[in-house]
């Protein structure tokens, strides 16, 4: 070989091996600065994308405690709830101006039984109302009231005058508006018929109590 000939071989071989080495620092550099933004996103604090299943669980829990917060809430009795019929007769306002319904249930009450313990004031009233929603009677409280031959102060289809300023009045609207809502139970809940206690007419009905001056039946 020439001596040329071997001088260009090793310059040949030199810029091989300086072309390979600094390939190869590119391609480090190359991989670490890829690698750097790499690193700095495993540093950042995740990003946490709620799955289906927890999106629809937690309004599922949601809704099931409103269920039973709303389930308590009915179920809990009422701490000022009255205790007896005289506490809810208080409690109970006497309306500025009555249906004529009503009307007709409070007369029923102060003619019938002004004068008797709220226990016989109401169950008088829960009289009207059983035989208002029995469908053996006329539907309405006034029409119970004035069907003919049932209550012995009626009149010519109407009622004597009424002191409605009376406290007897007052409390009778109370007793009214109890029983048209079932607020008490009556001594004698469940009644139709009522007779005087002083009297015995021979009913082959079902004796339920005597309350007062009155003996009820249904």
């Amino acid at each position: 070989m020439s001596k040329q000939l071997k001088y260009a071989s090793a310059i040949s071989i030199c810029l091989t091996l300086v072309t390979t080495i600094f390939t190869a620092a590119g391609s480090r550099a190359a991989v670490q600065d890829l690698q750097v933004p790499a690193i700095e996103a495993q540093g950042a604090s995740p990003v946490i994308f709620p799955s289906r299943s927890a999106a629809s669980v937690q309004p599922a829990a949601a809704q099931q405690a409103a269920t039973h917060s709303a389930s308590s809430a009915v179920d809990a009795p009422e701490a000022d709830a009255p205790e007896t019929l005289a506490e809810l007769v208080d409690e109970t306002a006497v309306p500025a101006a009555l249906s004529s319904e009503l009307n007709c249930l409070a007369g029923a009450i102060y003619f019938e039984a002004k004068s008797e313990t709220l226990d016989g004031q109401l169950a008088v009233g829960r009289v009207v109302v059983e035989r208002s929603k029995s469908g053996r009677f006329p539907a309405s409280y006034c029409g119970v009231v004035y069907q003919p031959s049932q209550f012995s102060f009626v009149r010519g289809h109407a009622m004597p005058p009424i002191n409605k300023g009376s406290r007897d009045w007052a409390e009778a609207v109370k007793i009214a508006q109890i029983a048209d809502k079932g607020a008490w139970k009556s001594p004698a809940e469940g009644a139709m018929y009522f007779h005087a206690a002083r009297v015995s007419p021979r009913w082959g009905k079902v004796r339920l109590a005597r309350v007062d001056n009155h003996i009820f039946y249904r």
